[in-house]
This record gives C-alpha cells, sequence and structure tokens, in this order.
C-alpha cells in the first residue's frame, strides 16, 4: 500500500490532466489558473518553513564533528570536518551542499559467521548526485522559455547537456540521467530489505512526482514533438504576468505542467524541503568553537538564586552543630 497509493495517485493526477484538457477543453485552468496558485502557494510554504527553522531556539553550537577540534598549537586541526571559523563553516556547507560529503563517507553493515562487517556503500551517494545535478542543469535549461533574449550561460548549458546530439530532436544527457537516478533511488527502497521497512508513503510519493514530472517531459519532447512556439508563448505569458493558454496543443504538455505544479504545492511540507533546510541546519552551519568561546543562552530570563554562601549563612549554625565544615571559617 505504501507503494500502491503514491503511485495511484500520481496517475491519478495525470490522468485529471490529460481529461481536462483533451475533453473538457480546461485550457484556462491547467494553463493559467493552477501553475499561479501553484507557485504562490509554493513560495509561500517555502518562506513559511524558512521562518519557522530560523526562529527555532538554537541558544548552543551544536555541530556534528568527525574530526580534531581546534585546540593546543601542535595538534593539527581538521578545519573541514570541525570548523572553528566561518571560512572553515562555509567549506564544508559547500563539499555538503555540491558534493555530498557526508553521504560519500556512507557504509553498509553485513552479518558475516556471526560476525559485524564494516564496507563502503557508494552507490546512493552517485545516484543521489547524479540526480540533484541533474535536476538543477534541466532548471537552468526551462529558464529559456521563460527569458527572452535567452542569456548565454543557460544556451552554453544546453549545448553541453545535447552534445551528444543522437537524433532530432537533440538528446539531453540529464534526461536520461535522471530517470536512470530516480529509477535507481525507486528500486533500491523496494529491493534492500532494511530501507524498505522503514520506508514510508511520504518515501516513495516524491519520487513517483518527479518520475511522472521527468517521463511526461521526455515523452512531450521525444514522442508528442509538440511545437515549441507554443510552449514559449504560454511560458512567456505567465512570466510576464500576461498569460495566454493556447488552445489545440497536445494535452501532454498540460499533463506535465499539472504534475509540476503539484510537486510545487507539495514541495514545501514534504521531505524535499531539505533543499531549504540544509543552510539552516545548526549541525552544518556553525563552527565548533566552544573551546576559545563561552555562548549563554540569550532566551535565558532572569531567576532568583540562592548561592552557596547564602545558604551556609542561612544554616551555618546548624551546620556546624552537626560538624560539617564552613567556607567562612
Amino acid at each position: 500500500m505504501k507503494i500502491g497509493i503514491p503511485l495511484l495517485i500520481v496517475v491519478l493526477l495525470a490522468a485529471f490532466a490529460w481529461v481536462g484538457t483533451a475533453y473538457l477543453q480546461w485550457y484556462t485552468l491547467f494553463g493559467i489558473i493552477i501553475p499561479y496558485a501553484a507557485f504562490t502557494l509554493f513560495v509561500m510554504g517555502f518562506v513559511i518553513r524558512l521562518i519557522k527553522w530560523g526562529t527555532s531556539a538554537v541558544p548552543f553550537r551544536i555541530p556534528t564533528t568527525c574530526g580534531q577540534q581546534k585546540s593546543l598549537p601542535w595538534i593539527k586541526q581538521n578545519k573541514l570536518e570541525n570548523p572553528s571559523s566561518f571560512g572553515g563553516v562555509v567549506g564544508r556547507m559547500l563539499l555538503e551542499v555540491l558534493c555530498f560529503r557526508s553521504l560519500f563517507r556512507n557504509a553498509k553493515t553485513d552479518k558475516v559467521d556471526d560476525k559485524l562487517a564494516f564496507g563502503s556503500a557508494k552507490w546512493l551517494w552517485l545516484g543521489a548526485l547524479v540526480f540533484h545535478w541533474s535536476m538543477l542543469i534541466i532548471v537552468f535549461r526551462h529558464l529559456r522559455l521563460f527569458l527572452e533574449p535567452v542569456p548565454a550561460f543557460i544556451q552554453g548549458i544546453e549545448g553541453l547537456d545535447s552534445i551528444l546530439q543522437v537524433g532530432l530532436p537533440l538528446l539531453y544527457i540529464t534526461d536520461v540521467l535522471i530517470v536512470g537516478a530516480l529509477t535507481f533511488l525507486f528500486i533500491r527502497r523496494v529491493v534492500i530489505p532494511q530501507v524498505r521497512y522503514i520506508s514510508l508513503p511520504a518515501d516513495f510519493m516524491p519520487l513517483f512526482l518527479l518520475l511522472g514530472v521527468a517521463i511526461s517531459g521526455i515523452v512531450m519532447r521525444y514522442g508528442f514533438r509538440i511545437d515549441i512556439v507554443d510552449v514559449k508563448e504560454l511560458t512567456m505569458g505567465l512570466a510576464t504576468l500576461n498569460p495566454v493558454a493556447p488552445e489545440g496543443i497536445a494535452p501532454i504538455l498540460f499533463v506535465h505542467l499539472f504534475l509540476v505544479s503539484a510537486l510545487l504545492v507539495y514541495f514545501p511540507w514534504s521531505k524535499l524541503m531539505h533543499a531549504g533546510g540544509i543552510i539552516l541546519s545548526p549541525t552544518r552551519n556553525l563552527a565548533n568553537n566552544n573551546r576559545a568561546k563561552r555562548h549563554v543562552n540569550p532566551w535565558n530570563y532572569p531567576v532568583d538564586v540562592h548561592t552557596y554562601a547564602e545558604y551556609e549563612a542561612e544554616f551555618g549554625e546548624k551546620m556546624k552543630k552537626v560538624g560539617l565544615p564552613l567556607d567562612a571559617e
């Protein structure tokens, strides 16, 4: 059920968009109203989640560390694993965001002859890296539909992505890679017993949504081969707040657009929000300088305390009678 329900939801979303445009001619709904509403909800949800995380109390520095902290001069510090300065934090965050450095150290544990054996597990790191970089390049490529004239760096990215030039239209490398990476991540969740046991519908829903977006886009480009002029007219109208919903376009375009809209609405409230949360994670974005600087909780409210000196002044006679030593003496 945890696989079937998310898959059924994505299939129903795609079928709804197909029927709504192919038979009911709801072009304005699927081409204008839903995209605007989805983008608005995405921005609002994203901002709300960031504000909620940003206002959470983090009074102390709690970075995760797996290297030597800055200590005595003759002890070598691991400046990336245990940064004590802003520069070290920036370096650590860049490696984490761009290269998934912590995931690169992922290991697997197996039981061999009644003993635990530990080994490297780089396939998850590779699949995640391929997916995220492919997704980033695809997003940059799609900017050409919303900009006129198209910036040179976007044209350069598109040229590199289609450098293989297999047939017409050009085959984009990232189209193949993103489907392959998402398929690997799905198979991994199904095949590995431990991962399958802890997986929830919330883990499969993003995979199916992303696969639906990718596959519908590939089918639209290489199967239906819709007119790019009509697509650009629609996207430029949305970008300039002068929307026009062209009629007569193959329904696959609106299926793709509707799945993208569903992904945008779902994004801020799902596990995909780690894209925004990684920069606000106190286990990553803080320098570990607890030995060099004392950190006081700024949210501490004034508390009436009873010091030991006051305690001794109040009960000194009784303490003296039972033979307890007094600091005052």
